[in-house]
């Protein structure tokens, strides 16, 4: 804190990623040339990003200032909180604070990196307050749907800045951790709160979320009422308390639980290790044995709630899993909600899994899911309770931010003392007021394989080639002689059929784009002289525009101009 009479420093949070879209969570908090990030998430791809296989925060800032940075502090071990920190570990050696459980998870990633020699883990627990260069921050407890979730009180000499963490006021929760709602209070009234940070994911969505441990008596009952069949249950790997329910449901059942997936076997490994997950190895065996057992006698535990090509559901749906074949007669139960843009591959997936002769259930059928995320009711008494001096909504999409920051206001909050950020805002807090005063780099970094950093471009390119198709104009030219050799050549693929019996239209387009092609040479040549690479240009735009002018299409088109 400040000293007497000291007027109080100036905190900047840059926010590179969370703010506008589902995923990729990642703050910086800086005070006095020290930056202490929160959260280093990524965000999975969608239809938009054909062949991205992840979606990572811009690190710039990050890099350019590595200097001052003196830890990382991660709220709970969701991969779109954790996800990304193998990729800032390639750019700096960093110290990762968190609970057991999230630093557990996290590890798996790191490992595989094979960066742990960069990251030193260090696990805190409840109520613990650590001092992170000149920052303390108190990790307390709240309730979310992963095991020992935080919420971060973050001191400084700039004041007291409050990030909620993903949550939800969960009364009885299965673990029975239940939000430490009165030491966030009691921190509230005995030093004030400067500026809360909090989650808005359900902003829009009346209510109160309902709590998880309703979900055990429908899993219980669902297999109560499908005693004499094989069950199939898909949740996500790291929700813990959903697969300590299922695994209830199944002891009680006597059934056996076959992880399957490497992410679930990994999870359950590492939850039964930290005493996260209540297993006895009675009750657990491996997928490999599965057929060995009668229906009855078995429960799947699959990863895949989510449509992912190569998960291990929609293997199953498409009868492609090497170690379950659905049968006529099994049940599957998908005890997860869709993420938004995975519709259409969780209906695929539910389609499949229909043919192939199971019974599916799902959350549009019994209450198999429960979000975890606070409704409007809960964040109206987060508020009541915290009352900041200032307060900037995050995590969610752009409408679920300003709805979050509406109800704030509803409940008292001073409107000028309230903001809507962006990715790649700088919010500065200062004298008790806050403002967005910079900007800084925080686009959508795209992972492709080992590849980083992929531009837009290539995913604008990867669109039009989904939808549109490709031309490949394809000619010869003698540069000395400044004259074109042979015939211009066209081949395509997802524009026209080109075939022997192709339409007379489609020939005579072809004919007509070959003979501009032919005229733009013989006119550009004389004038570029070697320079191949004006040529081609010249021959893309001739063909382009006659290919939409004539077809009302817009392929890529790629000329081949080879200069003998």
């Amino acid at each position: 804190m400040s000293k007497e009479g000291k007027a109080p420093a100036t905190a900047r949070v840059v926010f590179l990623g969370g703010l506008g879209e589902i995923g990729r969570n990642c703050a910086a908090i800086e005070v006095d040339d020290q930056i202490l990030i929160i959260d280093c998430g990524l965000m999975f791809p969608n239809h938009d990003t054909p062949g991205v296989d992840l979606i990572l925060p811009d690190f710039t800032y990050l890099v350019e200032n590595k200097e001052k940075v003196v830890g990382v502090v991660v709220t709970h071990g969701h991969e779109d909180h954790i996800g990304a920190l193998p990729y800032l570990l390639r750019e700096m050696k960093l110290d990762i604070y968190g609970s057991a459980i999230a630093l557990g998870l996290a590890s798996n990633r790191i490992d595989e990196a094979q960066l742990r020699p960069k990251a030193n883990l260090r696990t805190v627990a409840d109520l613990e307050k650590v001092k992170i260069g000149n920052f303390e921050v108190e990790f307390v407890p709240i309730t979310h749907s992963v095991p020992d979730s935080f919420a971060l009180v973050i001191r400084s000499a700039a004041g007291v800045i409050v990030h909620s963490g993903d949550f939800k006021i969960d009364l009885t929760p299965v673990d029975g951790r239940i939000s430490d709602l009165a030491r966030l209070g009691e921190i509230s009234r005995s030093e004030g709160i400067d500026l809360l940070l909090a989650d808005s994911t359900n902003a829009e969505e009346e209510g109160h979320s309902t709590s998880e441990s309703a979900i055990g008596p429908v899993l219980a009952q669902l297999l109560a009422v499908n005693s004499d069949k094989r069950i199939i249950v898909t949740c996500f790997a790291s929700h813990i308390h959903r697969i300590q329910q299922i695994a209830n449901a199944a002891i009680d059942s006597k059934r056996i639980i076959f992880p399957l997936g490497r992410s679930m076997g990994k999870n359950i490994a590492l939850a039964r290790s930290l005493g996260n997950l209540h297993l006895p190895d009675q009750y657990l065996d491996e997928i490999e044995n599965v057929n060995r057992y009668e229906p009855e006698q078995v429960l799947v535990l699959s990863t895949g709630s989510q449509g992912e090509p190569l998960s291990a559901l929609s293997l199953m749906a498409a009868n492609e899993n090497r170690f379950l074949k659905v049968d006529d007669g099994d049940v599957v139960i998908i005890s997860a909600d869709v993420i938004p843009g995975n519709e259409s591959a969780v209906g695929k997936v539910i389609d499949g899994l229909h043919r192939r002769g199971a019974g599916v259930i799902h959350a549009g059928i019994a209450q198999v899911h429960t979000s975890g995320h606070a409704k409007r009711d809960e964040l109206r008494l987060f508020h009541s309770i915290l009352r900041p001096k200032n307060f900037v909504p995050v995590h969610g999409e752009y409408r679920h931010m300003t709805s979050h920051m509406r109800l704030a206001i509803d409940m008292g909050q001073d409107k000028s003392h309230t903001l809507v950020a962006s990715d790649g805002d700088v919010v500065e807090l200062a004298n008790g007021n806050i403002a967005i005063v910079d900007k800084v780099p925080a686009d959508m970094l795209y992972v492709d394989g080992v590849v980083d950093g992929l531009p837009k471009a290539t995913l604008r390119d990867r669109k039009t080639l989904s939808t549109e198709g490709f031309v490949v104009v394809v000619a010869a030219v003698d540069v000395r002689n400044r004259t074109m050799v042979g015939e211009v050549e066209i081949a395509t693929r997802g524009w026209v059929h080109l075939a022997d019996d192709a339409p007379d239209h489609i020939e005579a387009l072809l004919a007509d784009i070959k003979n501009a092609v032919r005229a733009t040479i013989e006119t550009s040549i004389g004038e570029i002289g070697d320079d191949v690479d004006s040529l081609a240009r010249h021959v893309r735009t001739t063909a382009a525009k006659m290919i939409e002018k004539r077809s009302k299409m817009r392929p890529m088109v790629i000329p081949v101009i080879t200069a003998l």
